[in-house]
């Protein structure tokens, strides 16, 4: 068993425990350079120092720490550390702890990598705050454009060029990063199973085989502001009873494509006053399939039915098959752990156009992610470990 390991949970997610705590909903609301996401960055960077790592910064605000001095074609691995409003304790963090771990387990058995090795911590991968996923690995791999990036808004008006601003960090140089992305000889991401995969075949820990194709848009509805009591029901264009009846129709376009996803995560009413008819009310789609022309199928029929004044594309993540090489050495170190599909986007998914990629799920006995309840069992978590620290070790 991997020392260093609190009881109870591991020592690094104690740690963190009380950070970011969400009062309303639960869980942790952790959102790129927030008071909690600026605390965790901080933990992250003491901890990584008291193993000897030396820290840097890239162009697109990730967070490397090296064992060694920094090169090309290193091992890295990673994750990230914000959330979703209201997420759980181990999407993300598990992957940085996890790293973590094996690093000062590595170095307690004597071990001195043979070529680069870093850890590496990504920037607004859900992408709470400015509504686009996976920001930094995106801006990393040239897969979203540096102004349209700093252009992004959260929900209180604030641009992503002033946000930086206000934490000392200067957005002018943000976009493809090819000196890091050359420094990555291969990506290897640790991530708590968001699904019930290894629940149903009995396993703590498994390989990723693929991603689906998945994207994030914005549907508007337009009607008639008016006053609550003085109209007539029947003289009423009351836009919140379209967005009611898109709803459903996502819902019955989903059903109707084998193995498809869509969900309707956030609705807003313009003026938002319970005494007033909205003028406007948007709502955001996450759509997701197994291939990117079943996703846009199952995208442009929800249009079709909808009838939304505007539908935007937000962001768009083509299907993802994880580099097949390293899959099966994978598999052949850990002794083969079976292979799933993530239903679930991650940074590992972004670079993987870029640079080999590969990930290690670790089970989820609630089988529920991006809520309170999302979980991981201390000895699976273990388990993620010890596959961690075979991996590289044969990596390394």
């Amino acid at each position: 068993m991997t020392e260093g390991v609190a009881h109870g949970q591991l020592a690094g997610l104690d740690q963190i425990d009380g950070v970011g705590r969400d009062g309303v909903r639960g869980g942790y609301s952790r959102h790129l350079w927030n008071d909690s996401d600026m605390q965790l960055r901080s933990w992250f960077v003491e901890r990584a120092e008291q193993l000897g790592l030396a820290i840097e910064y890239d162009r697109n605000a990730n967070i490397w720490a090296w064992w060694g001095a920094p090169g090309d074609d290193a091992i890295v691995t990673g994750s990230h550390l914000d959330s979703v409003p209201g997420g759980g304790a181990f999407d993300g963090p598990l992957g940085v702890v996890s790293a973590l771990e094996a690093v000062a387990a590595l170095k307690r058995d004597g071990f001195a990598p043979s070529r680069p090795f870093a850890i590496l911590v990504f920037a607004e991968e859900e992408g709470s705050r400015f509504g686009v996923a996976c920001l930094g690995s995106a801006l990393m791999a040239g897969a979203i454009s540096p102004d349209r990036v700093r252009a992004l808004v959260d929900a209180e008006g604030q641009s992503y060029a002033d946000a930086a601003r206000r934490v000392g960090f200067d957005a002018a140089h943000i976009g493809r990063d090819e000196e890091s992305l050359r420094r990555i000889g291969l990506f290897l991401e640790l991530h708590v199973e968001q699904g019930r995969g290894l629940i149903e075949l009995g396993s703590a820990t498994a390989i990723a085989s693929s991603i689906l194709a998945h994207g994030r848009w914005t549907l508007t509805f337009r009607g008639q502001g008016n006053h609550a009591g003085a109209t007539l029901m029947t003289d009423r264009d009351d836009p919140m009873v379209t967005a009611a009846r898109a709803v459903l129709e996502i819902r019955e376009a989903a059903l109707a494509a084998p193995g498809a996803r869509a969900t309707v995560g956030r609705i807003s009413a313009v003026p938002g006053g319970s005494n007033v008819i909205a003028s406007t009310v948007t709502m955001t789609l996450d759509a997701r399939a197994g291939s990117d022309d079943e996703t846009r199928d199952l995208v442009a029929d929800i249009a079709q039915r909808v009838g939304a004044s505007e539908f935007e594309e937000n962001s768009w993540s083509p299907e993802v098959a994880f580099d097949a090489d390293l899959a099966a050495r994978l598999q052949a170190a850990l002794g083969g752990v079976p292979a799933l599909p993530s239903g679930a986007g991650h940074d590992a998914g972004v670079l993987a156009a870029a640079v080999p990629t590969g990930m290690i799920f670790v089970r989820n006995p609630t089988g529920i992610s991006h809520a309170p309840q999302e979980f991981a069992e201390l000895d699976d978590c273990l388990e993620g470990i010890e596959a961690l620290v075979t991996v590289l070790k044969g990596l390394l």
